[in-house]
């Protein structure tokens, strides 16, 4: 690789890490904003107190009732929607102009015709990551064609060498930031099973109390517990379904480059003396 390929992908790497460390800070900050400004907000309460009862069908109160857990349960459903738009549009991208099922056979047709030069012009006109992968192999594939010092066996491995080094720059994009996913999925629920532990403490001691238990403490009590335990089980859910949904994305993706790289190699041993 080259030193300015090196220092692009250094770039890369050090915007894409701060893409995801500035969408997380600002994901809390907009959180932590929407609950004590907007659920918050004293008109949604009786007596235009907040630490009151919420006004009857106020869901946005209702919620407000959760307690302090709730902004990083928001935060953490926040970071999930901001990350499954980011993986839809990188695996958009990633497929190119066109269906992926015509280009590769496409390719296949002018790889069995021995058009090398068309199969890299639709590899220019696809684009996305098995386009690039593939002009990548195509590429090496005629440089090796007119190479008379390498053995036949050499040029076939030669040839597999540069379509594995193309895809292990491309495919490592699409699984990028997955991690996140798998990560809220564990803890988003665990986070909500915290917020409803704190808030069943708070109902058992209203409960403790001497003489007639304080009904307001009792009820912000089980409101905190419930309201934490639903942020929690929803934002674990659709975490689960989104990493299940871009994995199998990904497989499918994969299989795609595979089989293309082995038309790819077939055809060049098939057509190598």
């Amino acid at each position: 690789m080259s030193k300015t390929n090196s220092k692009g992908g250094s770039l890369g790497e050090a915007l894409r890490s701060v893409f995801t460390v500035g969408a997380m800070i600002v994901a809390f900050a907009f959180s932590y904003f929407l609950y004590k400004v907007v659920f918050g907000n004293p008109l949604f309460f009786e007596g235009g107190n907040p630490d009151g009862h919420p006004l009857p069908g106020n869901y946005l109160a209702i919620i407000y009732k959760g307690g302090v857990i709730v902004p990083f349960l928001i935060t953490l459903n926040l970071i999930l929607i901001i990350f499954a738009v980011e993986r839809g549009i990188t695996l958009f991208r990633a497929r190119g102009k066109g269906r992926i099922n015509v280009f590769v056979k496409s390719l296949q047709t002018d790889l069995n015709n021995n058009k090398i030069e068309d199969a890299i012009v639709a590899c220019d006109k696809q684009r996305g990551s098995l386009a690039n992968v593939m002009k990548a192999g195509l590429m090496r594939y005629r440089a090796l064609q007119n190479d008379a010092t390498l053995e036949k066996d050499q040029k076939i491995l030669a040839l597999q060498k540069e379509f594995e080094e193309a895809s292990a720059l491309e495919l490592p994009m699409l699984s990028r930031n997955l991690v996140i996913l798998s990560t809220i999925a564990s803890i988003s629920v665990l986070t909500g099973l915290m917020g409803t532990v704190i808030g069943m403490i708070k109902a058992f001691a209203a409960l403790a109390q001497a003489g007639a238990p304080d009904a307001l403490a009792l009820a912000n009590g089980i409101s905190e517990a419930l309201i934490n335990t639903a942020f929690g089980i929803f934002g674990s859910l659709m975490a689960i379904i989104f990493y299940n949904f871009f994995s199998t994305q990904i497989d499918s993706f994969t299989y795609k480059i595979d089989e293309a790289g082995f038309s790819l190699v077939q055809s060049f041993a098939a057509a190598t003396k």
